[in-house]
């Protein structure tokens, strides 16, 4: 199990007490699992200092602010490439099928295109077959992490982290016709509402992918099972 992914996860996740607990053992398994650059893990430990120190309602607000509010941002991967056309729901089959081949299943309300739920996914896979999927989206996780720089966000170091994971690099161009879609203001409540009023997608806040601190030092000291279920 490469805890790497499910600490990125985690980062990714609503915060929550329960986050706000688990960080300090994300950062102790990154650094001993090695799997990310040192410059990468420098940022995301910054991230990490930033979510145990900052007080839980403001982090929060700033994640919903960003992930949920700014739809450029949404941490739903194929909201990227298909919107809200058939062939997203299409994908979305397809994906959740993969996963129940290597025994993972989902809760009722996850959507298997979520971020963090895909990185737990990619925790339970050999590094080259994770970066290999990884790969498959690296465009959407390099145009997000630019608009996070833009943003002076540090939930950009987690994008870049992932990107590193991936190995590859995204064609310019494609990442620029990301860039290029406009951006809503999330402060623009009423463009907010008609926004979401024309769309099915469900932004749930959560702790997917997110092991309890003991959890996930626990992981560390046990040899990797090649698949589990959910919550295992």
């Amino acid at each position: 199990m490469a805890l790497s992914y499910r600490g990125l996860a985690c980062l990714l996740s609503y915060p929550t007490p329960a986050v706000k607990e688990t960080v300090g053992a994300i950062s102790q398994a990154m650094r001993e699992e090695n799997l990310l650059p040192a410059a990468n893990r420098k940022a995301v430990d910054a991230l990490i200092a930033e979510i145990a120190a900052d007080d839980l309602y403001d982090l929060q607000e700033r994640y919903i602010d960003i992930f949920d509010r700014t739809r450029s941002l949404s941490l739903n991967l194929y909201e990227h490439v298909h919107g809200e056309s058939r062939e997203r729901g299409q994908a979305m089959v397809a994906l959740l099928e993969l996963y129940r081949s290597r025994g993972l299943e989902l809760d009722a309300n996850e959507l298997p295109d979520f971020l963090p739920v895909f990185l737990e996914f990619l925790s339970i896979l050999p590094q080259a077959e994770a970066a290999s999927f990884l790969g498959e989206a690296v465009h959407v996780l390099e145009a997000m992490a630019a608009r996070l720089k833009k943003r002076d966000s540090r939930y950009q170091a987690v994008f870049d982290s992932l990107v590193a994971l991936a190995g590859v690099r995204a064609e310019a161009g494609v990442v620029a016709a990301l860039l290029a879609e406009p951006e809503q203001d999330p402060d623009d409540l009423e463009a907010l509402d008609k926004t979401w009023e024309e769309s099915a997608v469900t932004f749930g806040p959560g702790e997917a992918g997110c092991p309890k601190a003991e959890a996930l030092v626990e992981a560390m000291r046990s040899t990797p099972k090649p698949a589990i279920a959910r919550g295992a």
